[in-house]
């Protein structure tokens, strides 16, 4: 070994033992953007769902209703389909997006699915075990009158250690009733993703 290498080899071996050290954690605030592979991540979700909903009461369909009804329109969120080609969790979008339904104050919101089976077997149990002042009536739900589900697909275009992600999210809202879609929506994202040359 010649003699400027043999003075480099302690350095790097210190540099490569300091790097493989410890797992260093800093907490930071869930509001601010990290943005560390390029995926979508929850400040994603969250922009395209503050987005979303504010585009969909920028449109008439919910004071058309109001006018025709005397009352608010109310809204329940059917299925957001992953079609992308990375694993994402639907359900912390869908819940940004109920989030700011219900936060608007512009519609009635009754839960999904999901959720209604829970509460039906709550109804039930308490005709047998609850007083009759305070058990809650059976058929007494309220029904939707608009359904909004939708769609998240990629496109990747990858060339070396660079990267083009482009996410596209579509949203519909159908009446319940006629099937008429009264408002669709889309919402794109690109990023682009650089890696680095060497990875420890």
């Amino acid at each position: 070994m010649t003699n400027p290498l043999r003075f480099l080899f302690p350095f790097f071996c210190a540099v490569l033992i300091a790097g493989c050290s410890s797992t260093k954690v800093d907490r930071v605030s869930v509001d601010e953007t990290m943005d560390l592979s390029g995926r979508w991540n929850d400040t994603d979700s969250r922009l395209v769902a503050e987005q979303m909903i504010s585009d969909v009461f920028a449109h008439s369909w919910a004071s058309d209703f109001t006018m025709a009804n005397g009352r608010k329109p109310v809204v329940i969120v059917g299925t957001v389909r992953n079609l992308s080609s990375e694993h994402l969790e639907t359900g912390v979008f869908i819940k940004d997006i109920e989030r700011e339904l219900v936060n608007s104050g512009k519609v009635r919101f009754v839960a999904a699915s999901a959720e209604r089976g829970e509460l039906r077997q709550e109804r039930l149990e308490q005709q047998q075990f609850a007083s009759e002042e305070t058990a809650k009536r059976l058929a007494a739900e309220i029904g939707a009158d608009y359904m909004l589900n939708g769609s998240i697909k990629t496109q990747m275009d990858k060339e070396g250690r660079e990267q083009v992600k482009f996410y596209q999210v579509d949203l519909e809202l159908v009446n319940i009733e006629s099937n008429e879609k009264v408002w669709i929506g889309t919402k794109k994202i690109k990023k682009f993703v650089k890696k680095p040359l060497l990875k420890f």
